[in-house]
């Protein structure tokens, strides 16, 4: 039986396959060891017993007093930073793009200071912020400083994914817009925006998956009242069961992540989906209208 040839990579020959399933071998076996060397150092611990781990399953102020309300609070946190640094960072992203030197030096110089600096660093500053000049209750007040940091950051960093996107786009498109008449704004809008989303899906994704692990950011060094800052106080009350509460919280993030990802995967398939099966023309009369004024395709009665 022959093997099918490949431009990829070489068909690796009967010595080559043996190595690898050496190789492979080897790997599990390393693996397995880690995870042995783990699990008898929990056992030794005792950070395996029942007793640990038993509140999750049987005790329900658990959920009630620690794990929901704080996810209640990372869900608000990351919503919040979601849905303010999608559109800032498209807005960014869009005039980084201009035609005029000032607006692109302006757009530019933002996205990189704000991208430069670590989130935290960027959450402090809000804190101390609103602290400062603001009269916000102490007791919302880490909410507001974790969204800003996340929105800053993110948004700089969500613009240049904008940015590349519309970059990546064949010249073509943009030349064909303006054969018809459309300004830049309406290329920008109807022909460019809605081509690159599904090419920046993924890179927009990972950037919001980047924005709920982040909060964790804000229990740490804000008092922020979010999942992982939940750990303290029900190790505390449930017999010292750090790492019952670790992994908890950790499978609970996981959770988040994957269904973001998830929906995002059915949303991405979706727009590839529509994209062939449409087959939309436009008509002479929607052309008239997305030229601007003056500008049509030139006089119908013959003359030049």
């Amino acid at each position: 039986m022959k093997t099918r040839p490949t431009v990829l990579y070489d068909v690796p020959g009967p010595r080559a396959r043996r190595r690898n399933i050496l190789w492979t071998v080897l790997f599990l076996i390393a693996v397995a060891a880690v995870v042995w060397w783990v699990v008898a150092s929990l056992a030794e611990k005792n950070q395996l017993e029942w007793s640990k781990w038993a509140p999750f399953f049987t005790d329900a102020r658990v959920w009630e007093t620690y794990i929901l309300p704080a996810l209640k609070n990372t869900v608000i946190a990351a919503a919040l930073a979601m849905v303010i640094a999608l559109p800032l960072g498209a807005f960014l992203g869009i005039l980084r793009l201009s035609d005029h030197r000032w607006v692109r030096g302006a757009a530019g110089t933002v996205v990189e200071f704000f991208r430069a600096i670590p989130v935290l660093i960027l959450m402090l500053f809000a804190n101390a912020a609103y602290s400062e000049f603001t009269d916000i209750s102490p007791d919302v007040r880490p909410l507001y400083a974790v969204v800003t940091g996340l929105v800053l950051y993110n948004a700089s960093v969500l613009a240049e994914v904008v940015r590349a996107g519309i970059l990546a786009l064949p010249s073509g498109q943009t030349d064909a817009a303006k054969a018809i008449g459309m300004r830049k704004g309406q290329t920008m809008a109807y022909v460019l925006l809605p081509q690159s989303v599904t090419a920046m899906l993924p890179a927009l994704v990972s950037q919001l998956v980047v924005i709920v692990k982040d909060t964790a950011l804000g229990g740490a060094m804000l008092g922020f009242s979010e999942l992982l800052a939940s750990v303290r106080p029900m190790s505390a009350n449930y017999g010292a069961n750090t790492i019952a509460c670790f992994t908890v919280v950790a499978v609970i993030f996981v959770l988040l992540n994957f269904a973001l990802t998830t929906f995002a995967s059915w949303l991405e398939g979706r727009l590839r989906r529509g994209k062939k099966s449409t087959g939309a023309v436009v008509g002479a009369g929607a052309v008239e209208e997305l030229a601007t004024p003056g500008e049509h395709m030139g006089p119908t009665d013959g003359t030049k």
